[in-house]
């Protein structure tokens, strides 16, 4: 009741107008109502995980204790979750969110004292550690993507901009309201006018709950003060605003309306913030002049306060490994036991045991869905938009790589540059072919960074309820195409085509050109399958150059395929670039003659048998030149194609989106 009482009040004072009446509220989003956040109340929340642990002949699978019985209330207001690194806090703060794994979770989490619905992530707001919103586009156009897409159809475009605008303006950013919030190679907006637009993406669906994870990482103090100077003013006007944090300062500590410190997943506090001290300082801790609150309790939890009854040291004042450690679990031990047996917690137990009363609890896991406001269509309208406008203004992905396709393409052309009908022409025309099918499939890894970049990104949008994995996966497949496959193999093909002098036929070109843009589809369709649910792109890399890298010695150049031993020669089946090389020899080969002119004398002093034609430098290959041998070729790439890219859209479809 003191809590309430002191909200209460907090927000009388705020609402107050100059001439000492109450005022209306101001609402954050500009509706013309005023917000109200939820209740939200937890109890008996036990979370587990399994540890591996042992070698791998060995292995043993054990459970660790993430969060221990924890049951509280946390009402509209600035709600934070304290505790030194590794005690439960981001967990914790999952777990109200609705985004923990629900294996291995128990307990029950209410809203307003109903259940938590299953999609209370797509309801609520979440602003995760890292920043994660699209650099290359301005403040302006993130906000609008998350109305687009978060808000429902229902909702005008009118009333979206509105809500935009007065987002803007609430959150102070309208003086780079339309700079590009920036990249590594572009500079952009402040880390405040950042971690405040992150704030702005996720306010955009007027939640009654927003969750913070972290939100002073990454800034320096006065940042970090402005940006929850902004919270506790969007909290004073009744917002639920739950977030964690891990050593604020005291400017920023005594915005907390509540505070609910975390040791090992245990509770040692939970309650309002300007009551801790109180409490800390009647079981023995007393906080000394002028020290920051935040810095005391993190002291007291890792036994370094001057204040902590428990320290034992030797007679030099030393305390040896053995003793600290048990000095620490005395002290947390000491300060569980003295919160579980304090009256604050007895009091929080019985309101918490009063609006769980006749609710059916969840004995089993929970479910965890993801629902949208909008069709496939709108998703996929504005994703893709997104997606292309972000190739575009990011010359590293599209410029650069169109700019290196264009010089490889000369230096190929200038190796190989007029190939003569000739003996040495048909090497040249084979070292060439098999450059060109090298070129393609290396240049290709590049498609390794397409999901692993925007990875986060990805997890936090489609856990939001932004849109469907299949919306994500066609927008990056079809701008990744276009943009970065097709556009590079046409400039490649008429560069390289005509200063290698290949055959001077328009037949021949388009179907050299087709051959080079089905090479560049499956090779990124093959590095998209391996790298989808990789974390870092040079782990990729090392597995595409692998891959690619075997597949070269069954292309047919370093060596003849008839004379593979068969236990070995299915592998060629695998290959890439042999069906590449083998097309290109079929569409180049054929009807060319390389003897006319040659004295007859040269097949016997020589002393071999020259290859005059290149339908008999096919047959030496093996090769079928036929038309259907050159379009099976082409089948089997594109069949290639749909397979790498099915395993890649699986593997976003199933990838562990649940921390």
């Amino acid at each position: 009741m003191a809590e309430l009482k002191s909200h209460v009040s907090l927000q009388m004072a705020e609402d107050m107008g100059t001439n000492g009446r109450a005022g209306p509220k101001v609402n954050t989003m500009g509706s013309g109502r005023p917000q109200r956040g939820s209740v939200v109340s937890f109890h008996n929340i036990q979370y587990k995980v399994k540890v591996k642990s042992g070698l791998l002949c060995k292995r043993k699978v054990t459970d660790k204790n993430i969060l221990v019985d924890l049951s509280g209330i946390m009402r509209p207001g600035l709600n934070a979750i304290l505790g030194p690194t590794g005690g439960g806090k981001s967990s914790f703060l999952d777990v109200l969110a609705g985004r923990k794994d629900p294996g291995g979770l128990s307990g029950e989490v209410l809203i307003d004292g109903a259940p938590q619905p299953p999609n209370f992530k797509c309801l609520s707001g979440y602003v995760v550690q890292d920043d994660v919103v699209m650099g290359t586009l301005t403040v302006r156009e993130n906000l609008r993507f998350s109305a687009a897409l978060r808000l429902p159809t229902s909702v005008s475009q009118k009333e979206k901009e509105v809500r935009v605008n007065n987002l803007i303006e609430e959150l102070g950013l309208g003086k780079v309201a339309d700079s590009k919030v920036g990249t590594q190679l572009i500079r952009g907006i402040s880390g405040g006018e950042r971690k405040r637009t992150n704030i702005g993406m996720e306010l955009i669906i007027d939640p009654a709950v927003l969750f913070l994870d972290e939100p002073t990482t990454g800034l320096d103090a006065s940042t970090a003060n402005s940006v929850l100077v902004l919270l506790k003013k969007m909290a004073s006007h009744g917002r639920t605003i739950i977030m964690s944090i891990h050593q604020p300062r005291y400017s920023i500590y005594r915005l907390f309306d509540s505070l609910t410190l975390l040791v090992s997943g245990k509770q040692v506090y939970h309650g309002p913030a300007q009551e801790a001290l109180e409490y800390f300082s009647n079981i023995g801790y007393t906080c000394e002049a002028h020290n920051n609150p935040a810095d005391f309790f993190l002291d007291v939890i890792n036994g370094d306060s001057t204040a902590s009854t428990l320290n034992k040291m030797d007679k030099n004042g030393d305390i040896s490994f053995e003793e600290r450690n048990s000095n620490l679990q005395s002290i947390e031990d000491h300060l569980v036991k003295e919160y579980c047996n304090s009256s604050s917690a007895r009091e929080t137990k019985a309101e918490v045991d009063r609006i769980i009363q006749g609710k059916q609890l969840h004995t089993g896991h929970k479910s965890r869905t993801v629902t949208y406001t909008t069709s496939f269509l709108h998703q996929f309208k504005w994703v893709l938009k997104r997606t292309f406008r972000n190739l575009f203004l990011n010359p590293q992905t599209s410029v650069a790589q169109l700019g290196v396709t264009i010089f490889l393409a000369l230096i190929v052309g200038a190796i190989f540059f007029g190939v003569k009908d000739d003996q040495a022409g048909i090497q040249n025309r084979f070292g060439a072919l098999f450059f060109i099918v090298t070129n393609q499939c290396f240049s290709s890894l590049s498609a390794a960074e397409l999901f692993i970049t925007e990875r986060k990104l990805f997890v936090h949008e489609y856990t939001s309820g932004y849109y469907r994995i299949s919306v994500y996966f066609l927008s990056k497949i079809l701008s990744d195409i276009i943009t970065l496959r097709t556009f590079p193999a046409i400039a490649f093909t008429c560069v390289s085509y005509f200063m290698i002098g290949f055959k001077p036929a328009v037949g021949a070109f388009f179907v050299f050109m087709l051959t080079v843009t089905l090479v560049s589809y499956t090779a990124s369709a093959m590095t998209m399958a391996i790298s989808a649910d990789q974390t870092i792109v040079a782990v990729a890399n090392i597995f595409m150059t692998i891959s690619f890298v075997f597949m070269m010695i069954f292309s047919g150049l370093l060596v003849n395929l008839t004379t593979i031993m068969d236990w070995l020669n299915w592998l060629k089946y695998f290959s890439i670039p042999r069906y590449g090389l083998t097309a290109f020899q079929i569409n180049e080969f054929v009807g060319l003659k390389f003897c006319e002119g040659m004295p007859p004398l040269v097949n016997i002093t020589g002393g071999y048998q020259p290859i005059c034609t290149g339908e008999a430098h096919l047959e030496q290959q093996g090769i079928d030149y036929s038309t259907w041998g050159l379009w099976q070729n082409h089948m089997a790439l594109g069949l290639m194609t749909l397979i790498f890219l099915t395993i890649a859209y699986l593997k976003l479809r199933f990838m562990k989106k649940f921390t």
